[in-house]
């Protein structure tokens, strides 16, 4: 089976970046949206969390059986069922159907793609390079998704753009764009399409060759990774990008064009992030890079709602974003590192998994606690939880160091 290592990563990146440019677009605009047809704060939440539900099963199916399936034809199917989650919203079905085509395409609402078919990248990267580049190839990798989300944020002025420029009706204007998400889902499903052979595992180990074998040691370290990593996407599904969207629109009244250039500036700050990352974990390792960049962002995002301005809430929040995706090339380097090549899908999926489970609990009790308890109560609770898996992560894995940290 001929390897092509490079094509295959630059294919990946591609299908990343524009994949994360639907992700963003919709992080700014769903929750918005759904507001204007007349859905509530906890319906639009219920929403949410029932694309992230429908994400975490696809990590399922992929964690135990895209090794099996191979993980070309995962990637092409996931990207086809991506395009229904964008169809679903301009039909505007009764809700029962609207929360079963979402569940079905997977629609991300957070405005960060980790979907199951970037687990599965995740698990693929690591692969198409030596140890020293590890991390360096997933820092790229998380840049271009980043780029993709920066400029999907900056897409959401587009139902603006069409509404005042063309004079398209309100809903006429975001049924446009989200056929244009539609489009973008089975692009992603071409790239995917040439991929090389090479990127499949040719004997999926024991048992039943279904990719699930892994050592007693890795099946430790996995499950305290997953259960710490667990905490955190709790905290984030109280922090997506639609909800926080919706939180600036509602506290400060600003439209979906501002908003779109505030995210923008997010996932660009969020893109070079990812390079520091890198150059960070080269010089004091990979725990102590997720840890001090990640707690400090936490603690930025607890300010936000204190802010008595727009513009000083903006300063805050841009303060968080410069940070916050600091731990995730150097997580998801840690993982790969900690576990064999044949176990990366696995722990890939496993790990993400959790991440969606607890995101989609995270918003639901998000836009639960926004109608009933204080506005502002998803950074305050989202916040506090980071904190607290900030110092439980450093506590349990300062000591344990990836290969290339022990040379």
């Amino acid at each position: 089976m001929k390897s092509h290592p490079h094509r295959d990563l630059v294919l990946i990146n591609a299908a990343g970046l524009l994949r994360s440019l639907g992700v963003g677009l919709m992080g700014v605009v769903l929750g918005i949206y759904l507001f204007h047809v007349g859905l509530s704060s906890f319906t639009i939440g219920l929403v949410i969390a029932a694309g992230l539900a429908g994400s975490a099963l696809a990590t399922v199916g992929v964690s135990f059986a895209a090794d099996r399936l191979g993980r070309k034809n995962s990637l092409f199917f996931l990207s086809l069922l991506g395009a229904i989650g964008g169809i679903a919203l301009p039909l505007s079905p009764s809700l029962a159907l609207l929360l079963t085509l979402v569940f079905i395409g997977m629609l991300n609402g957070t405005g960060t793609d980790r979907s199951a078919s970037f687990a599965l990248d995740q698990a693929i990267v690591p692969g198409l390079a030596p140890d020293s580049k590890r991390t360096w190839n997933l820092a790229w990798y998380n840049v271009l998704l980043d780029v993709g989300g920066s400029l999907g944020a900056l897409c959401a002025g587009l139902p603006f753009f069409l509404q005042h420029r063309l004079s398209f009706s309100l809903l006429s204007s975001y049924r446009v764009v989200f056929f244009d998400y539609s489009g973008l889902c089975l692009t992603v499903a071409t790239l995917y399409a040439f991929l090389s052979p090479a990127i499949d595992v040719d004997n999926p180990p024991a048992p039943a060759k279904m990719g699930v074998s892994i050592t007693p040691e890795s099946k430790r370290i996995l499950a305290k990774l997953t259960a710490l990593f667990s905490l955190d996407a709790f905290g984030g599904g109280f922090l997506t990008d639609a909800l926080v969207a919706y939180w600036f629109f509602r506290r400060f009244g600003v439209g979906e064009h501002d908003l779109g250039l505030v995210f923008f500036a997010v996932h660009i700050l969020n893109a070079c992030s990812h390079l520091g990352a890198a150059w960070l974990a080269s010089r004091i390792g990979l725990v102590n890079s997720m840890v001090f960049t990640h707690l400090p962002s936490s603690l930025f995002l607890m300010a936000v709602p204190f802010a008595p301005s727009f513009k000083w809430a903006v300063l805050l929040f841009l303060c968080r974003e410069a940070l916050v995706e600091m731990d995730v090339p150097t997580r998801q380097s840690y993982v790969a590192a900690l576990v064999g090549p044949s176990e990366r899908t696995l722990a890939s999926g496993i790990t993400n998994l959790a991440r969606n489970v607890f995101w989609a609990v995270g918003s639901a009790a998000a836009g639960f606690l926004m109608q009933s308890l204080t506005f502002s109560a998803p950074l305050l609770i989202g916040g506090g939880a980071k904190v607290t898996y900030d110092l439980l992560l450093y506590r349990s894995f300062r000591v344990l160091k990836p290969p290339e940290e022990t040379k």
